[in-house]
């Protein structure tokens, strides 16, 4: 992640830190399918060693310890506000870009929920989490595809993430180290009842690390008259989150592998879903 972008999300997502729990219930939502996908796929109910990447608040922390034993973990966020989710959940802090930071040793599960999508290059990560694994060991991630945040797309607006990637990106990028055992995408439409309350809602959650907008009176006037002709409903205007998933599990009598692995063919990816509020 470049300097620039790392400062201006790690400034939005500190200033919102504190609102961001309540807001964000679409990644609360996407923490419970990820956590969900990786037991049906068969993972052991016990995790000697998990690595989170983007831990934030913890939605998908507390559903990990939830769900698995997990007796040693070490959380990463940009922000360094998240040590407190480490210390709530007597995990390990390590603060910093996710790329750039030295991992520990052969986790046995990588997990990561509504991140990747920050990095400039996501599937670097998630090539990086796959050849990182020993073998047996597990990868639950999720991102957010082409498709995220359409209505303030069809707008012009420049908050959208910079590595937002669809769900068979994920497959092909891990499919040289790793079994995928589980992909898909899951459309969440959020309604709100005027424009203005999605931007409040932006700022709560502090996904608009991208934003570079002056608001002026007219501007603001604008769009919302052009946010309500377009995406008005009965429920209100709509915002949609677009999750992409995986989870992946390195074979037996794979070794963790440290030069870069090309990328190959990706494997059946699951379904596509369309959630309501």
């Amino acid at each position: 992640m470049s300097a620039l972008l790392s400062q201006r999300v790690q400034r939005s997502f500190s200033r919102s830190f504190h609102s961001y729990h309540e807001a964000a219930c679409p990644q609360a939502r996407i923490a419970d399918l990820l956590v969900g996908a990786l037991a049906r796929a068969g993972a052991p109910a016990r995790f000697g060693s998990v690595l989170e990447l983007g831990c934030g608040t913890g939605h998908l922390t507390a559903r990990l310890q939830r769900q698995f034993d997990c007796p040693q973990m070490t959380l990463n966020d940009l922000s360094p506000a998240a040590c407190q989710t480490a210390r709530q959940y007597g995990a390990t802090f390590l603060c910093g870009d996710a790329l750039a930071l030295d991992w520990p040793e052969v986790p046995s599960l990588i997990a990561s929920a509504s991140m990747i999508q920050w990095l400039p290059d996501p599937l670097a990560l998630v090539r990086r989490a796959a050849r990182a694994l020993p073998e047996g060991g597990w990868l639950a991630l999720s991102g957010f595809g082409p498709g995220h945040f359409r209505e303030l797309s069809a707008l012009g607006s420049q908050a959208q993430a910079p590595g937002l990637c669809p769900r068979h990106a994920l497959a092909a990028a891990v499919a040289p180290d790793l079994d995928v055992l589980a992909c898909g995408e899951d459309l969440l439409p959020l309604y709100f009842p005027s424009p203005r309350e999605v931007l409040r809602h932006l700022r709560r959650t502090g996904v608009n690390g991208q934003a570079r907008q002056n608001w002026t009176r007219a501007r603001l006037a604008r769009f919302e008259a052009a946010y309500r002709q377009q995406f008005g409903t009965a429920q209100g205007v709509s915002l949609t989150y677009q999750a992409v998933w995986i989870v992946a599990r390195k074979p037996v009598g794979a070794a963790p592998i440290r030069k870069s692995a090309s990328d190959g063919a990706a494997s059946p990816c699951g379904h596509v879903r369309h959630r309501g509020p």
